[in-house]
Formats: structure tokens, C-alpha cells, sequence
């Protein structure tokens, strides 16, 4: 298939997107978002899941010469997506430390002579060396960053995945090397992101002057429920009881750490139920095992961690139980998306203990951990802070504080330093320390959500910042509304 070399009109890429995709026109607002992303302007995307995100960067991506970079935080999210871009002969790669070495480097090579379109990294691979150094070189045009699933940067920048708070230098540091003129467009996409979520994602890539799109989360189809359990027992017997109302319907059960979907699974399949246990420490063998046994319904449903459901579209999940409710609000609204995508009815049960916990105090102390790990990961990145030199290379420092990658996300974070490329940060020692309070906030947010006595969707679009939509909001399918 031959592109045209620079079609900026939004009937050329409609034309495009019946011809590739087969859909006779876009849902509003894709074509505004192309439209945005064609004009070359910086851009946030808030979409429910399985509004269909993914077109939108894809398709002016496919359109313009030059390479769209995707920066994604899963390997089966990229794989997904590359295989049905490849399915279709488009121009499309990837590249992440789990690829056979024949597959990467052939990679490379499409890369360093610009035959791709697309290619799909993590923010780590993005900032490897290897990759940089054929990225920056001035032959290579670069049309856009995207970043995919963008509330991970949220979510795990500080902590979990530093190098998310390094891409904010990326564009600067590539311009450089480019020809005068030369622009890169930076997009974020993601289904769930609050208002605070958002300016911390336009502060952190540097967003100029984004055009942002935001669509309510709220699904009429969607019920939700919350159901108190006194006992580890009473908890088991609920989702057992749960399970055998439902014996033909698509469902997830949602745990929270890769020993409980473990457990879990053994457990139902001990009941007599055919499961298996997803989370991150799978092989990608392993995984897309499971993955594809659930979509074509061998499995009715997986006990899986959060690392299960990005970028996989299954339109006929019946239901989504959380036998542990998850920690934050955006990761319960992103899981909960996966329930009844097809417009048809579905369920999504949280278990919770009672307030006490006295009789099941594991939910009080999964949060209390998750809330200590923060802080003592918060007052290390200070201790080290005050060792580490004022201004320094990553690499290097890394080799003489293996700890540091995490300190110097959690100082950016805070406001004490500043990143002059993606690779040298300066620290600021005389800055207020701020920004450690946000994480707190957004646990308590989802105990308060659990406790609520009114409207459920009500209260998730005012945390989400959609204040208009939720003043009148009166659901009448969640348990609180019945």
C-alpha cells in the first residue's frame, strides 16, 4: 500500500479509514482528535475504554512521512497492537528486552532507513542508548510522541518506572539534532486521568498549549456494586457464589498482587472452575496463552493483576469482580472499562471488609502497606539526595547509587530537580518539597468511593473532574441508587 507523502485534509483521512479499517465514518471525537494530531498540535486525550484511542494516533501516523514514536507500558499492550497493524501490511514495529535478537535488530535496521511508521517502546527502551543514538540522527524525521495509557505516568512515574519522568526533555533534545523546523507533536492518551492527573501529565511532557479532549467515563451500562464480606471465608464464598449465577458469561476476577492471582486461581480451579493466573512475572509466552484462551472463550474468565486488560478488546465481558478493590480510582475505573464494551449489560463487584476489618484485616493492611512503602521510598529519595552530586549524568550515577533512578523521579516530582535532557538532571537544593501528598489523596479517594452512600457513577465523575455531568447525576443501576 503506498502513502501519500503529506495529506493534512480530514477527508483524506476519512478515505484512509475506510480503506484500511473499513469503517464508513469516525465516532465523534475521533475526527477532531486526527484532525488535531494532523495540524501537528500538542494534544491530551481522556477516553472511556473501547472508545477507540488507538485509531486516532494510528491513523495520522500512517498518514504522514516521518515516524510517530508510541511510548506504551506494556509489552502485551504493544504486541496487540503491532500484530493487528501488521495484519494489515502497515508500516508498523516494535521494540522492547524480551524480542529474539534477529527480530531487533532487523528493527533497527527499518528504523535507521525510515521505513516505519510507527514504532512501539516503552519509555525505557525509548531512552536506551542504542535506540537514542539512531533516533537522534539528524536523517531521521520524527513526526510525534504519543504517549499511551498516559495515567501510567501518574501511576508509576515516581516509584515503579522512573523513566517515565525523563520524557518530558525528549522533544528539546531531539529537535536539536533535527533540521531547522522540523516540529514533534506530543499526544497523551489515556481512559482515566483526574484533573490533578492531567496537569501533572501536561507539566511533566511539557505540553504547549495542548488541545484537550475529555469524555465521560459513565457507561449506562455498567452496574455497579459494592459488597461487604466479614471473612476471608465469606469473601471466597461470595465470589464462588458469584461465579455460579454467571456459568457462560466472559468475566475477570481482579486481585491486586501475582501470589493472590495465584491462590486465587488454584482455589477455583480446586471448585471445579477452568482459570488461569495472569500478572507480569509470566513469560509472553505464558501470557498470550491466557490471553488468547479468554478471548476465544476456552477460558470464561482469568484471575489476574492490573497487568491484565491494556490494550486487549474483548467487547462481551459480562462482568468484572474485584475480590481486592484496587488502591486508586483511576486503576478501578480502567479495570472496570473492560466490563460490557459491546453496549450490553454488565456487572462490576468489589468485595470489601467490613469498616473495622476486625475479623479481616488484610484489605486495611494491603492499603497501610502500599501508604508505608511510599513514605519510606519519599524520606529515601531525600536521604540520597543530599549524596548525590547537584548535577550529573543518569548512567553514571546509577553505577555509584544503584537506588538513585527512583530518588530522582521522586525529587522531579517534588519540584527539587529539573531534567536538561533526558539524560542530565540538576538538582535544586534550596526548592520546597512538595508533591508526595498527591499519592495520599488518591488512596483515600478510593476509601471514600467504597464507603459512599449515594449515586456511585456520581461520585467517580466529580473525582474525574466532570462537575456538570455529575450535578444531576442520579444513576439508578448502582447498588447505592437501587
Amino acid at each position: 500500500m503506498q502513502y501519500q507523502p503529506e495529506p493534512t485534509s480530514l477527508n483524506q483521512a476519512r478515505a484512509a479509514f475506510q480503506k484500511i479499517w473499513g469503517y464508513d465514518d469516525f465516532r465523534p471525537p475521533q475526527g477532531e482528535i486526527v484532525g488535531s494530531l494532523l495540524a501537528g498540535k500538542d494534544t491530551i486525550i481522556i477516553m472511556p475504554t473501547g472508545g477507540g484511542k488507538s485509531i486516532c494516533f494510528q491513523l495520522p501516523a500512517l498518514l504522514q512521512t516521518g515516524l510517530t514514536l508510541v511510548v506504551s507500558p506494556l509489552v502485551a499492550l504493544m504486541e496487540n497492537q503491532v500484530q493487528e497493524l501488521r495484519d494489515r501490511n502497515l508500516p508498523a514495529s516494535l521494540l522492547h528486552s524480551q524480542l529474539p535478537t534477529a527480530q531487533r535488530r532487523q528493527t533497527m535496521q527499518s528504523l535507521q532507513q525510515n521505513k516505519l511508521r510507527l514504532l512501539y517502546l516503552s519509555p525505557e527502551t525509548l531512552l536506551s542508548k542504542p535506540v537514542w543514538e539512531i533516533i537522534s540522527q539528524p536523517h531521521i524525521q520524527i513526526n510525534g510522541l504519543i504517549l499511551d495509557e498516559a495515567h501510567c505516568l501518574v501511576q508509576w512515574g515516581d516509584t515503579f518506572r522512573p523513566a517515565y519522568r525523563r520524557l518530558g526533555t525528549v522533544r528539546s533534545a531531539l529537535l536539536k539534532a533535527k533540521p531547522a523546523n522540523s516540529k514533534i507533536a506530543i499526544a497523551a492518551f489515556t481512559a482515566t486521568a483526574n484533573p490533578d492527573a492531567q496537569q501533572t501529565i501536561k507539566n511533566v511532557l511539557q505540553l504547549q498549549k495542548p488541545e484537550v479532549f475529555l469524555l465521560s467515563p459513565y457507561r449506562s451500562n455498567l452496574h455497579l456494586q459494592v459488597q461487604t464480606v466479614w471473612t476471608p471465608r465469606g469473601r471466597r464464598q461470595q465470589l464462588l457464589n458469584f461465579i455460579k449465577a454467571r456459568p457462560k458469561q466472559a468475566g475477570l476476577v481482579y486481585v491486586r498482587t501475582r501470589k493472590d492471582s495465584e491462590s486465587l486461581a488454584d482455589l477455583l480451579e480446586a471448585a471445579g472452575y477452568e482459570t488461569a493466573a495472569y500478572h507480569a512475572g509470566l513469560s509472553p509466552e505464558s501470557r498470550r496463552k491466557i490471553e488468547k484462551a479468554w478471548l476465544n472463550n476456552d477460558l470464561k474468565f482469568v484471575t489476574c493483576t492490573s497487568a491484565f486488560g491494556m490494550g486487549i478488546n474483548k467487547p462481551d465481558v459480562r462482568w468484572v469482580v474485584h475480590f481486592q478493590a484496587p488502591l486508586l480510582l483511576s486503576e478501578y475505573i480502567q479495570e472496570i472499562g473492560r466490563g460490557g464494551r459491546d453496549g450490553k449489560q454488565a456487572i462490576a463487584l468489589t468485595l470489601i471488609s467490613e469498616p473495622t476489618g476486625l475479623l479481616y484485616p488484610e484489605d486495611k493492611q494491603r492499603a497501610q502497606f502500599f501508604q508505608d512503602k511510599l513514605r519510606s521510598q519519599y524520606r529515601e529519595a531525600q536521604q540520597l539526595a543530599k549524596k548525590l552530586p547537584v548535577k550529573g549524568d543518569i548512567e553514571a550515577v546509577s553505577r555509584e547509587f544503584p537506588e538513585s533512578a527512583i530518588a530522582l523521579s521522586i525529587l522531579h516530582s517534588s519540584g527539587q530537580l529539573t531534567w536538561q535532557d533526558p539524560f542530565n538532571y540538576a538538582i535544586d537544593k534550596s526548592a520546597q518539597q512538595k508533591g508526595e501528598k498527591q499519592n495520599f489523596t488518591a488512596a483515600a479517594e478510593m476509601a471514600k468511593y467504597l464507603k459512599h452512600r449515594e449515586c456511585r457513577w456520581q461520585f467517580l465523575l466529580q473525582a474525574f473532574g466532570f462537575t456538570k455531568e455529575a450535578t444531576s447525576m442520579r444513576c439508578g443501576h448502582c447498588d447505592n441508587c437501587r
